[in-house]
């Protein structure tokens, strides 16, 4: 099965030159690690950053430079700072292309579930509900099943709904997996890992082509 890192690895491979991405908490964050060299790709931190670089060497932390997960982070050149409303602002005006969030649950018909669940303390909702209303393009990083073996991609969502149909790609430590009218469909397996394996692991509706090949990095 993939690391966080290996997921964060592989959705890198989805970011085209000149993309505005934002970056949500938890294994998302990882991608600024691997943003292709020679690429230009602008990251958005939805607490008032444009232009996010990578995490800091261990020793180079400035606590004054976070995201929206807290994280000590860097900036790069030309990066500018502003207040949380020009933040939502460019969200919700569709300036930013591709989003990447972590998730709890995702639905077969892009439903996704990613910020509360009931009888667990939460801060709040944070920008989430945002991002997935006015996202043109979001892809999803998460674990394929819970700690019990129990699927994460679902027929339909049973926690608290984040946004309805707005899913389009799943990279889980299993595999690669497009959100169409059929369900998820099977695209890449993690390195090791079979078809029969991600069948068994996913409860939602799953369309297996003939050929799936083993992810590469």
């Amino acid at each position: 099965m993939l690391t966080k890192e290996q997921i964060a690895q592989r959705i890198a491979k989805e970011l085209k030159d000149g993309m505005y991405v934002n970056l949500g908490i938890g294994i998302p964050t990882l991608v600024a690690n691997y943003i292709p060299e020679g690429m230009t790709i602008t990251l958005q931190s939805e607490n008032g950053l444009l232009g996010m670089g990578p995490f800091p060497f261990e020793g180079d932390e400035d606590p004054d430079l976070i995201n929206a997960g807290k994280q000590t982070i860097t900036t790069i050149p030309g990066s500018v700072f502003f207040d949380s409303a020009m933040s939502f602002g460019m969200i919700r005006a569709g300036k930013v292309d591709l989003t990447v969030l972590g998730a709890m649950e995702v639905a077969d018909n892009g439903d996704i579930a990613n910020w509360k669940i009931p009888g667990k303390m939460v801060k709040g909702m944070g920008g989430a509900m945002d991002l997935v209303a006015s996202a043109k393009n979001i892809i999803v990083a998460m674990q394929h099943t819970s700690r019990d073996g129990t699927s994460k991609l679902l027929k339909a969502c049973t926690l608290p709904i984040t946004g309805l149909q707005c899913v389009t790609k799943v990279v889980s430590n299993l595999g690669v997996f497009d959100i169409q009218a059929e369900g998820f469909v099977l695209r890449e397996r993690a390195p090791g890992i079979s078809v029969n394996e991600i069948v068994a692991a996913t409860d939602g509706r799953l369309v297996v082509p003939n050929e799936v090949p083993e992810m590469q990095f």
